[in-house]
This record gives C-alpha cells, structure tokens and sequence, in this order.
C-alpha cells in the first residue's frame, strides 16, 4: 500500500502544533527524541522532521509529498508550491522595522538604505514593488541584532507578538504580508498518495471546523423558540427537545467562536436560561 510522505518543521511551535494538529486527525505517529522519520501506526503516513527552510525545495522535488509549513517560506522560496488547506495556527507577520529613532514616513524613506533579512527574494520582490532600491544584507538567524551592531540600517524579518523588535529598540513600521501555517502539497504527487492526501485533509478539516465552534444546550420557554431560531448561527436548524418542565425545551446548536458572546447576549435577552458550553472535537460535514 502506497504512503503518504508529509514534512514538518524539526523542532520549535510549529512542530508542536503540527504533532497536535495530525493526532487529533486521530494518527497515531511514534515519534522519540531526536528521531528524523516517524511511520503512523494507524494511517498510511510517514512524517519527516526536516529543518524549516529546507521544506520547500523537498517539496519541489517531489521528495515528500506534502508538508505543514508557514506559507511565509512559500513565498519566499517556493510560489508555485499549490496550498490546500490554510491551517489557522503559527500566525505572524513578515514585516519591515526600523530602529525607534528613525523618523519613518514611508517606505520611500529606505531608497538606498542597508536591509538586513533572512528573506531577499520576499524583500526584493516588495520593494521592487514600491519602485525603492535597497542594499540587501542576507543573513541567517538574530536578524533583529543587524541595526545594533551597524550591518543594517533596517530589518525584514517575522514579527509575532512584537516582543523581540521591542527588546532590540525596534518599531514594525510595514507589513509586506500575514502568514499561518498551511498544508503545502508537492506538484510531484503522484495520483495514489493524492487519494490518501485527500482523506488527510479531509480530517483536518473536520478538526479546524471543531477548533472555531462551540456546541451549546440552553433551556427556552416554548413561546421563545422561534425567536432564539432566529438569532442562532446553526448549520441547518437547531435541535429542540422537550423538557419535564411543561412550557419549557432544550434546544442545542453550534456557535462560531468568533460570534460567540454577541450571540450568547442574544440569546440571553431572548430569554434563554442555563446555557452550557462545550466544546467539539470533529465536525464533520
């Protein structure tokens, strides 16, 4: 049987969320320490730990099949690389930061400057863009460092909370674009392990979909449950049950996250009483 090869970063969050992500597809991967190849006992899966920035061009190569990796390093060295599904963790931005002193107006105010980044061929292509010509200083690692020590008079690197540019005298000052991790999927895939890929998607899908819901249960005075309908987000129509209590019903549903306590006030002022929440753990569609 044919075995679908899937690529994660070796170590750091993003290898942490992958595992997560991939055991509550329900694979089980036995996976030790320092270990660089891992089968699933459960799902024909093979995961292997490379280095970050080496996924792309494994991917290119058609030595893995598909991988989880921020689509930052798809932008950078792999843009014709096809992503499947977006997968709404590892979250950051790849932006530009200058020194707090720098009296930064626009992005014209960097034309001949020195710009320090991990990412040349992403600054290149941004400032190209905005018609700025920059002096291009290509390292790898503590870019944050490169204004400090004069190498740069300006950093492009990846900003998540912000706390680093802050403790190196920093300030964010554009953002060229957003990434996230994503499924990334070889163009030399062949047909068999694309089948296989399909039922892997399949299931992280179900999972993100329980990642972004809530499953509620709320008790509705019989008159009101038309009224609650309306105001319920549900995928078709709730579910009304009723209770011992005459004049009263259970009624259950699912909730986005992002709407939740708007729809939870809601549902309050029209008279809906004891609302639990719990939360889901697949939603298959």
């Amino acid at each position: 049987m044919s075995t679908l090869k899937i690529a994660i970063q070796k170590s750091g969050r993003l290898n942490e969320d992958s595992i997560q992500i991939l055991k509550d597809c329900g694979i089980s991967i036995n996976n030790g320490n320092d270990q660089l190849k891992a089968t699933a006992s459960n799902f024909p899966l093979e995961v292997l730990y490379l280095r970050n920035s080496d996924i792309p061009q494994y991917l290119i190569d058609g030595v893995v099949d598909a991988a989880i990796v921020g689509d930052n390093l798809l932008v950078e060295k792999g843009k014709n690389i096809q992503v499947a599904e977006k997968l709404g963790f590892s979250k950051c931005k790849v932006s530009v930061a200058v020194p707090k002193s720098f009296n930064y107006n626009s992005v014209k105010d960097l034309d001949g400057l020195r710009i320090a980044t991990s990412y040349p061929n992403t600054v290149l292509d941004f400032f190209n863009s905005k018609n700025v010509s920059v002096d291009l200083h290509q390292i790898s690692g503590s870019v944050e460092i490169a204004p400090n020590i004069g190498l740069a008079d300006a950093i492009v690197d990846i900003v998540s909370s912000g706390s680093t540019l802050f403790k190196n005298n920093l300030k964010e000052v554009e953002v060229i674009f957003k990434s996230e991790a994503v499924l990334a999927v070889s163009p030399k895939i062949s047909s068999e392990n694309k089948v296989i890929l399909d039922k892997l998607q399949f299931r992280i899908q179900s999972v993100l979909r329980a990642r972004k819901s809530k499953y509620i249960l709320m008790n509705v005075p019989n008159d009101n449950i038309e009224l609650i309908s309306s105001i319920l987000p549900v995928l078709k129509s709730p579910t009304v049950m009723p209770l011992a209590q005459a004049g009263w019903s259970s009624v259950h549903t699912v909730i986005e996250e992002d709407r939740f306590w708007e729809v939870i006030d809601e549902l309050k002022a029209a008279g809906a009483e004891g609302i639990l929440v719990c939360p889901i753990e697949k939603m298959v569609l």
